[in-house]
């Protein structure tokens, strides 16, 4: 069974629903360990990461919460198939870039995948659809505990469990929401936002994290330290945080439709026009104007446009997914062709945003 055998659709994906999935998209917990007597990732030569993937990688495939799975090795799977898994958010850029030594194991659900060596021998997360940070942690705890149950994770009394980056010991753990903030963009308001949450010790990220542009309007908030704090105690500081910039974008979109309608609907009207007349368009210029039509969507100016349709949208005109549809090699100027077309298409049926009459 290849990857796309196994993964759901991308119409299938975006059905997924989750509390508050109109501003966070997706929670995220993420656990860092690492074998005892192992040189970390980046420092083990082949046979010593081959020889941890052969010890980790049955003892995650033989989990109860991960049947069924796929697993491989990432050395066998081709690079197309290693973008499209970025695309989805199961895999970090820099696991997509790993070869012989490293692998991952994705369960049927696509709500827990892990990847070995990483950055570390074991990055464990869990996912789900809106605001479900408790549940993210209840399910990758479980994992944990299994997973320690059977190996030796490299752990000191005083600092906790040993990680590859300082910023990742002790407890080990990442906790992120992806949110949707295009009323606190559009209210320029977003950079305040950025500030306070950095100033409280959260990292403000783009769209595939650390060092990537926040394109459709898309940030990931996560903690950035896990030492000197229980996981208990990270969860309630980051749910508190998450909960008061949900509230700033409500407002945000509120207070743009009552002072600033005009320029609201502008917004959302280009993008419709743009995005279901073009006959050529590349991939940034797409995310940036889904978000204002997914805007348009939950603001009532677009009745007939679904959630699920744009978030499958952002998917299927990422470069990796719209090269998958087709069988010859693509070029940027063919992609941004096809995306436009594929777009006029999928936009055929939704008829123009309807602005609210005075």
């Amino acid at each position: 069974m290849n990857i796309h055998e196994f993964l759901a659709p991308p119409a299938v994906a975006c059905q997924r629903t989750g509390p508050q999935d109109d501003i966070v998209m997706s929670s995220r917990v993420r656990l860092a360990r690492n074998l005892c007597q192992q040189p970390f990732p980046s420092w083990a030569k082949k046979p010593d990461r081959l020889r941890v993937l052969e010890t980790l990688q049955p003892a995650v495939q033989s989990l109860p919460q991960m049947a069924p799975h796929f697993s491989a090795a990432m050395d066998e799977l081709p690079a197309l198939d290693r973008q499209i898994l970025v695309e989805r958010h199961l895999i970090s850029r820099e696991h997509a870039a790993k070869g012989a030594g490293s692998g991952l194991v994705i369960n049927q659900e696509e709500s827990l995948c892990v990847m070995i060596n990483e950055e570390d021998h074991l990055r464990m997360q869990a996912l789900r659809p809106g605001f479900q940070i408790k549940a993210c942690w209840q399910a990758i705890d479980a994992v944990d505990s299994a997973l320690e149950a059977k190996l030796d994770f490299a752990y000191s009394p005083e600092l906790g469990y040993l990680t590859a980056c300082p910023t990742n010991l002790g407890t080990g753990i990442r906790i992120s929401a992806m949110l949707h903030l295009p009323g606190l963009v559009l209210a320029e308001d977003i950079t305040r936002i950025i500030n306070a949450a950095n100033k409280l010790g959260f990292a403000v990220r783009g769209l595939y994290g650390e060092g990537t542009e926040a394109l459709g309007n898309v940030f990931q908030v996560s903690n950035q330290m896990t030492l000197g704090e229980s996981e208990a105690q990270i969860i309630e500081r980051i749910g508190k945080a998450l909960h008061q910039i949900i509230e700033e974008e409500q407002n945000a979109r509120q207070l743009l439709l009552e002072q600033k309608s005009k320029i609201v609907f502008n917004h959302i009207g280009r993008a419709y026009g743009i995005l279901a007349n073009a006959h050529t368009i590349t991939s940034k210029e797409t995310m940036n104007l889904l978000s204002l039509l997914r805007l348009g969507g939950e603001l009532g100016l677009l009745p007939q446009l679904t959630r699920a349709l744009t978030d499958e949208l952002f998917l299927l005109t990422q470069p990796a997914h719209l090269q998958k549809q087709h069988t010859e090699k693509l070029d940027a100027e063919e992609r941004d062709i096809l995306r436009a077309d594929m777009l006029r298409e999928r936009l055929r049926s939704v008829p123009r945003p309807q602005v609210p009459a005075k």
